[in-house]
């Protein structure tokens, strides 16, 4: 009889002990903080709009994209990293990172670099003319950044499944350079709208 309580004993404290550390773990999760997104770089050396019969924007853009994971004990598996141009709410480019599939460890810094180059069919109302050929008279132009991201989360030795694709949000304003060894000029931008890990709807 002793060694049936014994045994029921047991049973009772590794029951506790799991949900206390699933508890714990749960906790964790949702007190995670979000990487920190930024431009740390952006060259713009080409971005001629030709407003014809076939109105074309000619681009020529380099970005220097950093992540920041601070967390201690989670880790980031980036399945995919998509970077969406925007000038004047058009779409311009779009590319798929090739250092993507990639780990970023806890407490890690990592700088991706993307060129997005080429030339895209723009149809511009006349205010939205207006305002290019405002932005290329002061030789900086406002570009509204995405990066659409597909990731998974490891907490500890889980591993969590895909979350649902995730856009953040980079305000650029970005001066045109003279050449591609010239200073760009152009301030460290933070980007928002990051929810990876504490937001896995849109």
């Amino acid at each position: 009889m002793s060694g049936l309580c014994a045994c029921c004993f047991c049973l009772l404290c590794n029951t506790f002990l799991c949900f206390t550390l699933a508890f714990f773990m749960f906790c964790y999760i949702l007190t995670s903080d979000e990487p920190k997104f930024s431009i740390t770089d952006a060259s713009l050396t080409q971005f001629n709009f030709t407003n014809t019969d076939n109105s074309t924007l000619h681009y020529n853009l380099a970005l220097n994209i950093t992540i920041r994971n601070s967390n201690k004990m989670v880790g980031i598996y980036y399945r995919r990293v998509q970077v969406i141009a925007n000038y004047r709410q058009k779409t311009f480019a779009m590319v798929n990172l090739t250092s993507a599939p990639f780990y970023q460890g806890h407490k890690n810094t990592t700088t991706l670099h993307a060129v997005l180059e080429g030339q895209q069919l723009a149809v511009f109302g006349e205010s939205n003319i207006s305002q290019f050929n405002s932005d290329t008279a002061a030789s900086i132009y406002s570009i509204d950044l995405q990066l659409a991201l597909q990731v998974r989360a490891r907490y500890f030795s889980f591993k969590t499944a895909e979350y649902p694709s995730s856009k953040i949000n980079c305000k650029l304003q970005v001066p045109l350079s003279l050449n591609e060894t010239s200073p760009s000029g152009f301030n460290v931008t933070m980007c928002g709208n990051v929810h990876i890990l504490t937001d896995r709807g849109d």
